[in-house]
C-alpha cells in the first residue's frame, strides 16, 4: 500500500511529501509489486506537476521585477529562507543564573529586544534598511554567541529554518544554523533589491550592479565561513552556482548600462559591443553548465536553468549580430586608423576561417560580406535555440516580455540575413569563428561590511564581553572583609572596570581572609 501525505505550511506555502510503504507478507507477490509500481508511476507524474506548481509559488522571477521597465529581460531573485519562532527567554535566564550568578528576570527587557529583532528579521523591507536590520541581528548574534554559548555548555535553543528551494525544514540546537541562515537572507535580499531596480536609467543600473556584486560577496562569504551547513540551499555546491549566477546578472546589467545611451554604428563601437555581450553569454553558459551538474540539478528550479540557457544563447547571438553589422556596414580606409582597426579585428577571434586574413577581410568587400553572412547565420542558430529552449518551460513561456525580446532579436537578424546576397562558394560551408569575450568592467565580490553597522550589545549590563563571556568560568560573587593595617592593602589592582586583583601578599589580612587573585 502506498499513502501520499501532503502537508501545506500556511506561511511558506512549502509542500512536504512523505511516502509510507506497507507491503506485509503480500510484498513477495509479483502482481502486488506490479500494482505498486503502477501507482508509483502515477504518483511520480503528479509530483512533477506539483513540483512546477510549487516552484511557481515559492520562486518567482516576475514578482520582484521593476514594473516601470518597458523592455528588459527578467532577472532572477532569491527567495528568503523562512523560520519558526524561537524562545530565548527560558534558556538565557537559566544561563545567566547558572553562569553569571545573576537573576535572569533582571534581563527580561534585553531578551525581549533580542526576540523582537529576530521577529522583525523574518519580514524585512526590500531595501537597504532591511539589509541593515539583518546585518544588525547577525552582529548581535556574535554578542549572544560570546555571552551564552560555551564549548562545554549549550543553552539548548532549537532553531528551525526551511530550505529556500525544497521547503525541507532543518532543526538544530546550534547557533551556526541561525547565523548562516541570516547570511543567506542578506544575500537573497540584495538579489531582490537588484531585480527591483529601474534598468531604464543609469542610476538604476548602477544600483543593480552593486546589489548583485554584494549578493555574490555575501553568498561567497557564507560558503567560505560556514562549510558544513545542513541545509541544501547553503551547501558549497549550491552557493557556488548562486555566486556565478549573481555575477552573470551583474555583467548583464553592465552591458545594459553601456547600451543605455544607444549603440553607434561605428567600427570600434561595434567590436567593443560584440566582445562585451559575448562576455555576458559566456558567463551565463558557465552558469547553465554548473546548474546541470549533480547534485545541484536535482533542486535548482527548472525555470532558472532554462533561463540561464536562454540568456547564454541570446547574448551570444547578439555578439555575432554586432560583428556582422560591423563587417557589412564598414570598410577599412587606407588611413592612420588602418593599424588600429586591424589590431582590434585580430583581437576579436582566436582564429580566422581558412583562407582569410584579418587585413584581407577588412580590405576586400566580398570577403567582408561573406564573413558577415556567416556571423548572421550563426546568430540565427543561437536565436532559434533560445526560442526553442524558452518554449520548453511553461513559466518562461508565460513571461511576455521575454518572448517579445527574443522574437524581436530573431526577426531583426533574419531580416539582415535575407538582405544579403547568397553565393555558393567555399566560404559558405565554413562556420563563423567564435568571438572572444572581453570586458573593460571588472566585476568583484563585495563582502559584507559588518564593521559599518553600529550595534549595541543588548546584554552590556552583564559586563565587558572580553571578561564576562561564556568561555570564562567565574565563581559566585562573595564578600570578603578584613582590616587594613598601617594603610597597606597587601595587594594591587590593575585594569579598568572590572578591576583585577594582583600580587597578593600571602601574609596580608586580605589573603588570610580568603582573597585570591
Amino acid at each position: 500500500m502506498v499513502r501520499l501525505i501532503l502537508l501545506l505550511n500556511d506561511c511558506s506555502l512549502n509542500i512536504f511529501i512523505l511516502f509510507y510503504f506497507s507491503f506485509g507478507s503480500a510484498s513477495t507477490s509479483p502482481k502486488v509489486r506490479q500494482q505498486v509500481l503502477l501507482e508509483l508511476s502515477y504518483v511520480n507524474s503528479n509530483l512533477q506537476i506539483l513540483k512546477e506548481e510549487l516552484e511557481g509559488l515559492n520562486i518567482s522571477v516576475e514578482v520582484y521585477q521593476n514594473m516601470e521597465e518597458s523592455f528588459s529581460i527578467p532577472l532572477i531573485p532569491l527567495g528568503l529562507k523562512e523560520t519558526k519562532d524561537v524562545d530565548f527567554a527560558g534558556p538565557l535566564k537559566d544561563f545567566i543564573l547558572e553562569h553569571y550568578s545573576e537573576d535572569g528576570t533582571e534581563y527580561e527587557n534585553e531578551i525581549a529586544d533580542l526576540m523582537d529583532l529576530r521577529q522583525a528579521c523574518r519580514t524585512p523591507s526590500r531595501d537597504e534598511s532591511g539589509v541593515e536590520m539583518l546585518m544588525s541581528y547577525y552582529v548581535q548574534l556574535g554578542f549572544v554567541d560570546n555571552r551564552f554559548f560555551s564549548p562545554t555548555r549549550n543553552p539548548g535553543i532549537l532553531y528551525t529554518w526551511y530550505d529556500s528551494f525544497t521547503g525541507v525544514p532543518v532543526c538544530q540546537k546550534n547557533l551556526l544554523l541561525e547565523k548562516a541562515s541570516i547570511l543567506f537572507n542578506i544575500g537573497a535580499l540584495y538579489t531582490q533589491i537588484g531585480t527591483k531596480c529601474n534598468r531604464q536609467t543609469g542610476a538604476g543600473l548602477q544600483k543593480a550592479i552593486s546589489a548583485f556584486q554584494k549578493a555574490a560577496g555575501v553568498l561567497n562569504y557564507l560558503k567560505e565561513t560556514f562549510t558544513h551547513t545542513p541545509s541544501y540551499d547553503m551547501s558549497p555546491a549550491m552557493l557556488s552556482v548562486l555566486v556565478k549566477m549573481m555575477l552573470a546578472q551583474a555583467q548583464e546589467c553592465i552591458f545594459e548600462q553601456i547600451c543605455l545611451p544607444g549603440i553607434r554604428n561605428e567600427f570600434f563601437t561595434l567590436i567593443k559591443m560584440a566582445q562585451e555581450v559575448a562576455k555576458v553569454g559566456e558567463m551565463y553558459m558557465l552558469v547553465d553548465t554548473a546548474m546541470s551538474q549533480a547534485p545541484v540539478k536535482e533542486n535548482i528550479p527548472y525555470s532558472w536553468s532554462k533561463l540561464a540557457e536562454v540568456k547564454s544563447d541570446h547574448f551570444r547571438a547578439l555578439a555575432h549580430y554586432f560583428v556582422a553589422t560591423m563587417l557589412n556596414d564598414h570598410q577599412i580606409h587606407q588611413t592612420d586608423d588602418e593599424d588600429q582597426q586591424e589590431k582590434a579585428f585580430c583581437q576579436l577571434y582566436d582564429h580566422m576561417p581558412e583562407g582569410m586574413t584579418p587585413l584581407a577581410v577588412l580590405r576586400d568587400r566580398s570577403q567582408r560580406k561573406q564573413l558577415g553572412r556567416l556571423h548572421l547565420h550563426k546568430a540565427l542558430l543561437y536565436h532559434k535555440e533560445a526560442l526553442r529552449v524558452c518554449s520548453l518551460c511553461t513559466k518562461l513561456r508565460n513571461i511576455e516580455i521575454l518572448q517579445e525580446i527574443l522574437s524581436v532579436a530573431h526577426k531583426r537578424t533574419l531580416l539582415k540575413y535575407t538582405q544579403q546576397e547568397q553565393k555558393d562558394d567555399f566560404f559558405s560551408l565554413v562556420p563563423a569563428p567564435n568571438i572572444l569575450s572581453h570586458t573593460n568592467h571588472k566585476l568583484e565580490l563585495i563582502p559584507p561590511l559588518f564593521s559599518n553597522v553600529k550595534v549595541r550589545d543588548f546584554f552590556e549590563r552583564l559586563g565587558p564581553p572580553a571578561v564576562f563571556s561564556a568561555k570564562q568560568r567565574w565563581s559566585p560573587p562573595r564578600a570578603i572583609r578584613f582590616n587594613c593595617e598601617d594603610g597597606l592593602l597587601g595587594f594591587t589592582l590593575k585594569g579598568g572596570s572590572p578591576v583585577q586583583i594582583d600580587c597578593i601578599d600571602p601574609a596580608s589580612p586580605a589573603a588570610l581572609a580568603g582573597l585570591k587573585e
